[in-house]
C-alpha cells in the first residue's frame, strides 16, 4: 500500500483558537502563508474546542461559512483532534488535557458535535472518510489505583464508546461520510503501551459482541498512532504497528511526531543542563527511563529537580525520553537527541499496511519551546512539513 493520497497537514492545536473568530485568525495568521511557502497542496488539521464546535452548531448558516472560507483559502479538512476539550493554551494545561474522559456523557458529546462539523467540512471538500482523535481514555492518576478500578474505569468507557459508533453509524447513513474515532494512547495514561491497548480492544470487542455492536466498533472505533508516545515508551514503533494490524486494530491516523532522546543522561551534564531549559508549566511532559535489563520506569512530568537530581530508578537509566514535541525535522536539539529515526522507521512499517491512514504533522510545543529553540511559527511549520514529504518520498522510492 502507499501512503494516504490526501494532502498532508498539520494539526492547528498549535494556534490559540476558544471562539471561532480566533479558530479563523489564526487559520489566517498562519496555516494560509503556510500553504503560500509549500509547493504541496496543505489539509487543516483542524482542533475546535468545546467552545467552537458548540458556536458552529449553533448559529444558522455559521458552520457553511466557515467550511466555504476553508475552501476559498484553499484548504480542505479531513480529521479533527478532539483530544483538547477546552483551553488548550491556556497559563496551565496539565493533566486538566485529559478532562473530560470517556466515562462522562461531556466527552462522548463533544466527540459526536465534532464528527457533525466534520461531516460538513468533508462534503464541502469533496471528502468521504474522516477522522477524529482523542483521549486516551483517561489519565492513570485521575483512576484509583486498582486493578479493579481501572477495569471498572475501562467498561464505563467502553459502554460509551459504544454507543459512539452506534452514532457514527446513524451519521453516515445521513451524510455518507465515514468518521472514524481514532483513540491515541499516550503515557501515563489509561491506554499507554502496545500490550494495554491490545488488551482493552480485546475486551471492547467482547462487549460490543455482546451488545450486538460489533460491526459498528469494528468500522468506526481504531486508533491515533502518536510516534512520539509511543518512542516515549521505549517500544520498537515498527513492531508495535505490526502487532496492532495482526489484532485486526485499524490506524485511523498517524500522528509525525518526535520526543527528546537523552542517552546515558547521568554521564551527559551538558545534556541535563540543556534538557532543563525545557521545564516549563503548560503541558505534562512524561519521562520514561529505561534501564541496562530493559525494564522502563517512569517519572509523572518533567521538573528541575529530575535533571539536576534525578531520583531512582531513572537515576541508574542508561537512556531517558521526553514526552516533549520538538519539530519533527530535528535530527537533534542542541545537545540533546530525537526519535526521528524511530518516526522513519514507524512510516516505513505504515506504508506496508493494506490502507492508508490518516497522516498529520503534530508539534503544539512551538509557543513553549526555550530561548533559542523557537522559531517563527510559519517558518517552522512550513520547515516541518517540507522535511516530512521527503521522508514520505524516501520511504516510497526505498520500497519500490
Amino acid at each position: 500500500m502507499t501512503f494516504s493520497p490526501l494532502p498532508l497537514g498539520y494539526c492547528t492545536n498549535v494556534h490559540p483558537g476558544l471562539t471561532v473568530a480566533a479558530v479563523e485568525a489564526g487559520l489566517h495568521e498562519y496555516t494560509v502563508p503556510v500553504r503560500a511557502r509549500l509547493a504541496q497542496p496543505l489539509a487543516a488539521g483542524l482542533w475546535l474546542a468545546r467552545p467552537v464546535v458548540s458556536e458552529l452548531l449553533k448559529e444558522p448558516g455559521r458552520l457553511e461559512f466557515f467550511a466555504e472560507g476553508l475552501t476559498e483559502q484553499d484548504l480542505s479538512c479531513y480529521t479533527l483532534n478532539a483530544f483538547p476539550y477546552g483551553d488548550f493554551h491556556s497559563e496551565r494545561v496539565k493533566d486538566a488535557v485529559y478532562r473530560p474522559d470517556w466515562t462522562t456523557a461531556e466527552r462522548q458529546d463533544y466527540t459526536l458535535d465534532c464528527a457533525k462539523v466534520l461531516a460538513v467540512l468533508l462534503l464541502a471538500a469533496g471528502y468521504r472518510e474522516g477522522s477524529i482523535s482523542t483521549v486516551p481514555l483517561g489519565y492513570r492518576l485521575h483512576v484509583e489505583n486498582t486493578e479493579e478500578a481501572c477495569l471498572q474505569f475501562q467498561d464505563q468507557c467502553i459502554a460509551r464508546l459504544i454507543a459512539t459508533a452506534r452514532s457514527l453509524a446513524e451519521l453516515e447513513q445521513t451524510c455518507g461520510c465515514t468518521i472514524r474515532l481514532a483513540i491515541e494512547p499516550e503515557p501515563r495514561c489509561l491506554l499507554e503501551t502496545t500490550a494495554q491497548t491490545l488488551s482493552f480492544f480485546a475486551r471492547l470487542r467482547d462487549q460490543a459482541a455482546a451488545a450486538g455492536a460489533a460491526e459498528a466498533v469494528e468500522r468506526y472505533l481504531g486508533l491515533c498512532f502518536d510516534v512520539c508516545h509511543q518512542a516515549v515508551e521505549f517500544e520498537d514503533v515498527a513492531d508495535s504497528i505490526r502487532q496492532l494490524d495482526a489484532a485486526g486494530i485499524r490506524l485511523n491516523k498517524v500522528h509525525i511526531t518526535c520526543a527528546i532522546d537523552v542517552p546515558q543522561p547521568l554521564e551527559n551534564v551538558e545534556a541535563r543542563n540543556a534538557l532543563a531549559r525545557f521545564v516549563e508549566p503548560r503541558y505534562l511532559h512524561q519521562t520514561m527511563g529505561r534501564l541496562a535489563d530493559g525494564t522502563i520506569c517512569q517519572a509523572e512530568d518533567l521538573n528541575l529537580d529530575l535533571t539536576r537530581n534525578p531520583p531512582e530508578p531513572l537515576r541508574s537509566a542508561e537512556a531517558w525520553r521526553v514526552h516533549y514535541h520538538v519539530p519533527v525535522n530535528a535530527e537533534s536539539v542542541g545537545p540533546l537527541g530525537t526519535t526521528r529515526n524511530e518516526l522513519r522507521s514507524a512510516l516505513k512499517e505504515v506504508q506496508r499496511l493494506s490502507y492508508a491512514p490518516h497522516l498529520e504533522v503534530e508539534t503544539y510545543t512551538w509557543e513553549v519551546l526555550p530561548d533559542g529553540s523557537q522559531t517563527p511559527l510559519v517558518e517552522g511549520l512550513t520547515r516541518e512539513l517540507e522535511a516530512t514529504h521527503a521522508l514520505l518520498k524516501q520511504t516510497t522510492d526505498a520500497s519500490a
